[in-house]
């Protein structure tokens, strides 16, 4: 007797036992239609989204991580650059707004105010995690450039390296260890938040679930 056969005769059962009600439902949830490849398909798409959205947020934190850390480290007594001070109030505000927010209200406004004609709403939440991402990220990298001592900028610029050439090779090749272990953390995060994406119809595993 296959699956299907006892399925078939503990469903007909009047009064099963917890074992056989249990076993029903089961197989109801996994192999009744072969259900389990929707459940394949939802954990292929919540992995996509996952990387999608590190990916942005790693881009966006960056970005924002090096304007930010510029600014905070412009030499004291010297004028400073008030383009430098405007992007980083930009930033500044990115960060301060996406963190205080809710990861929902994000995505609400994303998906149903700002993309509302849109039909794919597993993109739309793919970009809304990565632009959340984006604001913890960036706060992770600079916290690791802050933790360097400023001498180290100091020697690169001493050798002719601009600002950038500096950051590239001494600075961030040794804030990058203090770095890794909290982006994991942020992958397993996204990894979590990309339920959340069902409220807009993103079709990830809990969504076929």
């Amino acid at each position: 007797m296959d699956f299907t056969q006892l399925y078939e005769a503990f469903d007909a059962l009047e009064d099963p036992s917890f074992w056989q009600d249990a076993y029903m439902k089961f197989y109801r949830a996994w192999f009744y239609k072969d259900r389990w490849t929707m459940y394949v398909d939802g954990l292929i798409t919540t992995v996509e989204v996952t990387v999608m959205a590190l990916i942005l947020g790693i881009v966006l934190g960056v970005v924002v991580a090096l304007i930010r850390t510029a600014h905070d480290q412009q030499r004291p007594g010297r004028r400073k650059n008030p383009l430098l001070g405007l992007v980083n109030l930009v930033c500044k505000v990115y960060v301060t707004v996406i963190r205080g927010t809710p990861m929902m209200v994000q995505l609400l406004i994303m998906g149903l105010v700002i993309f509302a004609s849109n039909r794919n709403k597993t993109l739309i939440g793919a970009l809304s995690l990565g632009i959340n991402s984006g604001a913890y990220v960036a706060e992770i990298i600079r916290g690791g450039l802050m933790s360097l001592d400023v001498g180290q900028t100091e020697a690169g610029r001493s050798l002719g390296l601009g600002y950038f050439d500096t950051m590239r090779f001494i600075v961030v090749p040794q804030a990058f260890k203090a770095i890794l272990p909290a982006l994991g953390n942020e992958f397993i995060t996204l990894l979590k938040d990309t339920s959340l994406i069902n409220v807009i119809g993103g079709k990830e595993i809990v969504y076929f679930a």
